[in-house]
């Protein structure tokens, strides 16, 4: 019988990271309750300090309720560019000291460092790491190592903040035995008033249940839950790979000038693209327009942008640029719209300046999307457009639902 060979994963997160940026940029903000999001009371609360998190503030939090909370709480609109870079300083030094790793979030990586202990001790080594990247970039960051990806997830929360811990092989279960169901991974809000439901609060009761009863309460994810809380997680580290751009185009059978129908092809293409960057969990920061004329004379414009993938910004700039470059005296054969720039992201819109209204609006939306196709549900204006793009055709199924809101 062969014997499991135990393998070296670690998780990295940063401590509150966007309050820890905002706090290197300005130390007036330590040691104070401090608030990144939308500044209205409309506004959604991205990230907030362990100071505010005693007064029951969290993530996602409309940011009237949490004013009222803490009312002596600093609020700062925060600038998803910035974060993004200090995102990618933290992925290259990473990427300088381990041999595989993987970005699973803004603030959130995995390392696979199976085979290193033989010359390291994959711990220290894990924690030099660390060192090096609060050394020089000055963020606090925090890390859990075990033999898995979930594992090591549960135990950097448990090391929080600002320190480390190790799971030795074999322990898995009794370290998460006591621990409350929800800090598994895979159990969001839904998952765990089911499971409260069933009676589990803790992991343990979880581990001592029969995997049957769980598949057949949350089918074939039932199992997946099960031998998580057992410890058993294979998934790989995937090594990190960012893709750099995503785009699309059409080339119309008949040239056109009927710029209605031309923003409407621009708009359905915009719209399709920035679901399709939420659910990669990605956001943009460039923002391109191509328009190729009847003459095959071909003009692209592109503009910088603050890291987003909210319809109705990028549908904005989309048809700004698509202004400065139409020449009306001229038949089009072609439009397209390219993002680059792309970085992972861990929200699915942007929580820095979204209302909370928009923020459920979009999060309905794409639910809709998921289940029924990318187009079964679009803003009127994109309508008219029975294609986005080569290989994408408006084919069949429900009827397309409007979604008229902040066009």
């Amino acid at each position: 019988m062969l014997i499991p060979k135990a393998r070296n994963i670690v998780h990295f997160d940063l401590d509150t990271f966007f309050v820890s940026v905002e706090r290197l940029l300005d130390n007036r903000l330590n040691n104070k309750p401090v608030l990144i999001g939308g500044t209205s009371d409309r506004g959604v609360v991205a990230s907030c300090s362990y100071e505010s998190r005693r007064f029951g503030i969290h993530s996602g939090m409309p940011m009237r309720l949490a004013k009222q909370l803490c009312p002596e709480a600093i609020i700062v609109k925060g600038n998803s560019g910035t974060y993004g870079k200090f995102s990618d300083q933290i992925a290259g030094i990473i990427a300088e000291e381990v041999p595989v790793f993987e970005r699973t979030s803004i603030d959130e990586f995995y390392a696979d460092l199976t085979g290193m202990e033989k010359f390291f001790g994959t711990y220290q080594l894990s924690g030099e790491l660390r060192k090096k990247i609060t050394k020089e970039t000055g963020l606090p960051i925090s890390f859990g190592l075990s033999s898995s990806k979930t594992v090591s997830k549960i135990a950097t929360g448990e090391a929080k903040p600002n320190n480390q811990m190790k799971i030795e092989f074999g322990e898995e279960k009794i370290f998460m035995a006591p621990l409350s169901v929800r800090k598994m991974p895979m159990v969001g809000e839904a998952t765990h008033k089911s499971l409260l439901d069933l009676g589990v609060k803790r992991i343990l009761t979880l581990q001592e249940m029969h995997v049957d009863l769980l598949e057949r309460v949350f089918g074939k994810p039932g199992r997946t839950l099960w031998n998580k809380a057992q410890g058993i997680d294979n998934s790989p580290v995937i090594q990190f790979q960012e893709r750099k751009s995503i785009s699309t185009e059409r080339t119309f059978d008949k040239d056109t000038i009927d710029v209605a129908k031309l923003k409407g092809i621009l708009t359905a293409m915009t719209e399709n693209l920035a679901f399709q960057l939420r659910r990669g969990n990605k956001v943009t920061a460039c923002v391109s327009v191509r328009v190729r004329y009847s003459d095959f004379q071909t003009h692209e414009k592109q503009m910088n942008i603050a890291y987003s993938s909210a319809d109705h910004t990028l549908i904005h700039i989309v048809h700004e640029l698509f202004k400065k470059i139409y020449d009306r005296r001229v038949l089009v054969r072609l439009v397209g719209v390219r993002f680059s720039k792309l970085v992972t992201g861990g929200y699915q819109i942007n929580l820095l300046e979204d209302t909370e209204e928009l923020v459920n609006l979009y999060q309905a939306m794409d639910k809709i999307r998921n289940s029924y196709g990318d187009r079964s549900i679009m803003r009127a204006s994109g309508m008219s457009a029975r294609s986005i793009g080569r290989g994408n055709p408006f084919t069949g199924g429900p009827p397309p639902l409007l979604a008229n809101r902040r066009r």
